[in-house]
């Protein structure tokens, strides 16, 4: 009896591992030849359609939606890159383990365990159900279990090398923006670049300027390269725009950040040239500025330069300006707070800068107080010192009673050059930080005026000689000890401005202008005439008598 149990044991056992073994064979031929194909295309298939949307204009939820800060789309690289591969990646698992589930093992399996077909049509013959249920069913199972497990597997492979390209790629996007950030930074600072909002009240640094989109108007505070794009930003309009200056972004409508005022477009193309002109009130900085400005285009109209306005605001006010002396004669004294930036570009050669002219009221230089809150003066590259010296007790006290009289038509302004500098050098130090690096151009005023006085020696080719000599001997000394580099002129913005001036004396009164453009690299030394410190050398003098009052010629 034992031996024919053993027997039938052993009979047993090589059934069922017959069983196992043709369950295998079943098995590997469902997985090989079907399941495992089946189930990678399939993945391969939900993973290419969740990188989709392929179709322009369906919605994608999920997209981010623009925020309240920036108004732009934030870079496909940045963020939305790994959502999609990683959306896309559980897609293809859920499909490869979807197809197992049905039809595989809830139909086409579970058919064959119930005795009928895989399409469902259950079998007539016994027998044939009984191969069915015992010889197919259990392979098919573990062909189809088998097969999802190995396209797992090699679909999760694939997105592995996938997840790394993209790594790559997110990389090389990343390391894109401080590159071009970088370029563009030493870019502005190998020319010196540093823009400076020119309104009044503002004067503040732009680093970065808000850019108008030029489709729906929005403001683009972060418009370079960065998580909203490296070479463009699309805005939330759709409007796509470059995100850096050396792709076209000075192109764009420019505004400062923090008073929200236009910039000129000239700005972060060229370096900046601050340059305020600082005197008493009736000093004549308005009529100088002007004749400044005529002497630069005077200069342009020879080939020498090219001159240009800013902006339209610019042309503007200058156009204004010199209506006004046409009529009158004059300029009305500078009214308001602090002033706006008169905005030139000047080039000569392939050299250019922004020229900021500030003619602030005189009433600004009366007491440090004021001087202090002229917040442009920080950024002052140079500063013309206008010297009234009709307006200084000392030289006053030499006239004689007929040139009181001239001198008083003149309007002398209510402080003298002395007090205006003392007023102004230390504030100037403690704002910049940088006095003694800085050049000084001092331009002696109402030069038309001192030569009709007899009491007064006529000024020659050293003014700062003429100015010892009249009693400013330590207003020269001052300035000589405390700037960096000191030059004088004398000028008649009268002669230059109004009607029928002088073109002469108009390119006079742009040199001092000039020579503090050279300091900053400008070519324009050669206009500026020579003479040392006593500007050009070129004497002038009182025309002949009979001649027209108020009027004089160059020597």
């Amino acid at each position: 009896m034992n031996v024919g149990g053993d027997g039938n044991a052993g009979v047993l056992v090589l059934v069922l591992l017959a069983l196992f073994g043709w369950a295998g064979v079943v098995a590997v031929a469902v997985c090989v030849f079907r399941t495992l194909w089946e189930f990678l295309g399939l993945g391969v298939q939900a993973v290419w359609r969740g990188l989709g949307p392929w179709q322009a204009g369906r919605t994608d939820p999920r997209l981010a939606a623009v925020g309240s800060g920036e108004p732009a789309h934030l870079a496909h690289w940045w963020r939305q890159s790994w959502a999609d591969a990683v959306s896309a990646g559980l897609a293809g698992m859920r499909a490869v383990w979807s197809a197992l589930a049905h039809p595989w093992l809830n139909r086409t399996v579970r058919n064959l365990f119930q005795g009928r077909r895989a399409s469902g049509v259950r079998a007539t013959a016994p027998l044939y159900r009984f191969l069915l249920v015992v010889l197919i069913a259990p392979g098919t199972g573990a062909g189809a279990l088998v097969g999802a497990a190995l396209a797992t597997l090699l679909l999760g492979a694939v997105l592995v090398l996938f997840a790394l390209l993209l790594a790559v790629v997110w990389l090389s996007w990343a390391a894109g923006v401080p590159v071009l950030r970088g370029v563009e930074r030493g870019w502005l600072l190998l020319r010196g670049i540093r823009v400076k909002c020119p309104h009044p009240g503002c004067y503040a640094p732009v680093p970065l300027a808000l850019h108008r989109c030029p489709n729906c108007q929005a403001l683009h505070a972060e418009l370079r390269p960065g998580r909203y794009g490296v070479l463009w930003h699309v805005c939330r309009c759709g409007h796509r725009m470059p995100a850096s200056r050396l792709l076209g972004r000075g192109k764009l409508t420019a505004l400062c950040p923090r008073c929200e005022q236009f910039l000129p477009r000239a700005a972060g193309t060229m370096r900046v040239v601050h340059t305020p002109l600082v005197g008493g009130t009736s000093s004549g900085k308005t009529m100088l500025m002007a004749a400044m400005v005529e002497g630069l285009h005077s200069w342009s109209r020879q080939g020498e330069l090219r001159v240009e306005y800013a902006t339209v605001d610019d042309q503007r006010t200058q156009t204004g300006l010199n209506q006004e002396l046409n009529r009158t004669g004059w300029a009305h004294a500078t009214t308001g707070g602090q002033p706006r930036a008169m905005m030139l570009t000047v080039a000569r050669g392939r050299r250019r800068r922004l020229l900021y002219l500030y003619d602030p009221m005189g009433e600004q230089v009366s007491d440090a107080e004021r001087v202090r809150a002229q917040q442009y003066l920080a950024h002052a590259d140079g500063v013309v010192l206008v010297a009234d010296v009709l307006a200084d007790p000392k030289v006053r006290g030499r006239l004689g009673p007929a040139d009181t009289e001239r001198t008083d038509r003149a309007r002398p302004s209510a402080q003298g050059p002395w007090e205006t500098y003392q007023r102004l050098t230390g504030e100037l130090a403690a704002l910049t930080g940088r006095r003694s690096r800085m050049s000084v151009a001092t331009v002696v005023t109402k030069r038309d005026v001192l030569d009709q006085l007899g009491s007064l020696p006529v000024p020659g080719p050293r003014i700062d000689d003429w100015l010892a000599d009249v009693g400013l001997g330590a207003l020269v000394r001052a300035l000589g000890h405390d700037f960096g580099a000191a030059r004088y002129w004398a000028v008649s913005a009268h002669a230059a401005t109004g009607t029928g001036p002088l073109e002469s004396e108009q390119r006079r009164a742009a040199e001092p202008v000039l020579w503090l453009l050279a300091a900053s690299g400008l070519r324009t030394g050669p206009l500026t005439g020579s003479g040392g410190s006593g500007g050009r050398p070129g004497r002038q003098r009182r025309r002949p008598d009979g001649a027209e009052a108020g009027r004089y010629s160059p020597a």
